[in-house]
């Protein structure tokens, strides 16, 4: 195994240094959303060893959750695996806007697509190393920290719910949460808020014509669609606010 030259390992030090207060709001969701998983699959009887597992070979945040209840109700791999697709196809359009960030990334890209997370994506779109901090390690050490956070919460809720009885009612709407949390952060640090106000409008009306349970890829799709078309009009008043 070829060891890291000193130059190296102080750029893997500067970057992850970087990094880490970044991802601290994502810590503090999820250590308490992981938490809620381990408690909500210990409930149905699988211990904090499955819980780690999950979180370190599945790793889908929402889709942790719905597997909870396919777990528990001994669902086919058929239904287990069309569940997947439509609960995070989103991750879809999440890559393809980032597939020219990744792309020097080398042996690291592999685990960054794997690691795409709905909050690991918006702090990669938001996020910005210092000039002497290489941009590869930067983004690596925001996916890797915001996994670890993850798994670490999902151990200590699986701990928890052994040793302790929980109501676990509601407890997935922390997933919820969280995402309206992000929105709101994104919100207060941008300068044109089009953006958002089309993806909102795009996901009530898509709400209104396909209903709560099939609302979300056609809103996906209609987002993309709306934001690439006007996209120009949209980055200028962005650009106009930085001048």
């Amino acid at each position: 195994m070829q060891k890291k030259t000193p130059a190296k390992a102080q750029k893997v030090k500067l970057a992850l240094r970087a990094a880490f207060p970044m991802t601290i709001p994502v810590m503090v969701g999820y250590l308490f959303l992981g938490a809620a998983f381990g408690i909500l699959l210990e409930s149905k009887g699988y211990g904090f060893g499955w819980a780690a597992l999950m979180s370190v070979i599945v790793y889908a945040g929402s889709m942790q959750f719905v597997a909870v209840d396919l777990l528990a109700t001994g669902a086919g791999f058929l239904q287990v695996a069309l569940m997947t697709l439509m609960v995070n196809i989103r991750h879809v359009f999440y890559g393809l806007s980032l597939l020219g960030k990744f792309q020097n990334f080398g042996a690291k890209k592999p685990y960054m697509i794997f690691s795409l997370s709905d909050e690991t994506f918006s702090l990669l779109c938001s996020a910005e190393p210092p000039k002497d901090v290489d941009r590869s390690w930067f983004f690596f050490f925001i996916a890797l920290l915001d996994q670890l956070y993850w798994i670490v919460g999902s151990v200590v809720g699986g701990l928890l719910g052994s040793s302790f009885s929980f109501n676990t009612q509601g407890i997935d709407f922390a997933m919820t949460a969280l995402f309206v949390v992000i929105f709101v952060n994104q919100w207060r640090e941008t300068k044109s808020h089009a953006p958002a106000l089309a993806g909102l409008a795009c996901s009530v009306v898509c709400l209104l014509l396909f209903g709560a349970d099939n609302f979300i890829l056609p809103a996906l799709i209609s987002m993309v669609v709306l934001l690439t078309v006007v996209r120009k009009r949209l980055d200028r008043p962005e650009e106009e606010a930085t001048t």
